[in-house]
């Protein structure tokens, strides 16, 4: 890894990608996507601020636990473009999404838990489907595992 000094203000795409670990197809899809922005140099070249970083890191945190690119794209929209941004307007983007983590950590456990078991399919192909889903009445709810399905959340 190439050391950047840490007073470079402006990085090319190819830093971003070895600091971050993320490929520089990747950054120019996310900023295809207006999840993060650069400017051009005179020669056409890509240069991203430094607090990129920090805007790929959540985008790549975000994505790991499953949030969609539109909601990040939405919450990164609440971050100021002319600054970096503060704990405090971190501390606003995590507020917004607590709730919508917390459902989605009570999903996965009780998705955890169920495995073993129905997990409300609706394929009546286990003895237990009789049990818990009687005349397969999660078909009433729509394809899949009706059980599990999410809403969309409170925030972007």
């Amino acid at each position: 890894m190439t050391p950047v000094s840490w007073k470079t203000r402006e990085l090319t795409v190819g830093q971003v990608a070895e600091r971050s670990g993320v490929a520089t197809s990747a950054l120019r899809f996310y900023e295809k996507n207006g999840l993060i922005h650069s400017t051009r140099t005179s020669g056409n070249q890509r240069r991203y601020h430094r607090d990129t970083l920090r805007r790929v890191a959540f985008i790549r945190a975000s994505q790991r636990v499953g949030i969609t690119l539109e909601k990040i794209r939405g919450a990164l929209e609440l971050l100021p473009e002319n600054r970096t941004p503060t704990p405090s307007d971190w501390q606003r983007l995590s507020e917004c999404w607590r709730d919508d983590l917390n459902a989605r950590i009570r999903e996965l456990e009780e998705l955890r838990d169920d495995l073993t078991d129905c997990i409300g399919c609706g394929c009546l192909s286990l003895s237990a489907c009789a049990l818990a889903n009687p005349h397969d009445v999660a078909a009433e709810q729509g394809p899949g595992p009706a059980r599990h399905l999410t809403g969309d959340g409170c925030c972007p």
